[in-house]
């Protein structure tokens, strides 16, 4: 929902255009209530898009046909990327929360990329970060990895943040929330050993500013 109270998804696809990234991860796609349908017209995105949308397949009655993720988590990939696997990530919580993971090989490398929205309880988010690290490390065939989405983590190092466990590392793109007048790194992405970091920013364009409370996060990444 933007700030103007529209929901518009093709203010939503011009900011993605804007941000032109390979791998996103997108909360609050599908609508909360109802259905869950996609707030973004999947025709829009087959048709009319460079990505593709990962399907995490079916995880109890938080996901429906028309959803485009799990619990409003989704992911979009660039259609020539290899897309490995894909599944949802169950979350600790008493919110309808969750995570998604898409397995993907990149420059023949396999990288796991989570999507993931956090809940509003400090010791709910502690746990919840201990859950998706833990699904990301009982993976037969290890790789790389990257976690993003909105952590609901005022602290600037504390907090769930500290869940994160070294070699996984924190980045810090900036303050995206709320979007109008930013004042918090809600928004993160972690990323795990053995990737450049080229550079991390946020994403502020007049169109972002609007369509969501929140301004995208973003990092340049590079494989050894």
């Amino acid at each position: 929902m933007g700030l103007d109270r529209k929901r518009d998804p093709d203010r939503i696809l011009r900011v993605l255009r804007e941000i032109d990234a390979d791998v996103i991860a997108l909360q609050e796609a599908d609508r909360r209530y109802g259905m869950r349908e996609a707030v973004l017209p999947r025709a829009a995105l087959d048709d009319h898009s460079p990505w593709q949308v990962i399907e995490p397949g079916h995880y109890d009655s938080a996901r429906t046909a028309a959803s485009m993720g799990w619990h409003g988590n989704a992911l979009l990939v660039r259609r020539d990327i290899e897309v490995l696997g894909a599944c949802a990530v169950p979350l600790p919580t008493i919110e309808p929360r969750g995570a998604v993971c898409a397995s993907l090989r990149i420059a023949g490398q396999v990288v796991r990329v989570i999507g993931m929205h956090l809940d509003l309880s400090g010791l709910r988010r502690w746990a919840q970060v201990e859950a998706v690290c833990s699904h990301v490390a009982d993976h037969a065939v290890q790789g790389h990895a990257v976690m993003m989405g909105d952590l609901n983590e005022w602290s600037v190092k504390g907090g769930a943040l500290a869940a994160f466990r070294p070699p996984l590392r924190v980045l810090a793109p900036g303050r995206s929330f709320p979007s109008r007048r930013p004042l918090a790194q809600l928004d993160r992405i972690v990323i795990s050993q053995g990737f450049e970091v080229e550079d991390a920013g946020v994403h502020r364009s007049a169109l972002a500013a609007v369509g969501s409370d929140h301004l995208p996060v973003w990092a340049n990444l590079r494989l050894p």
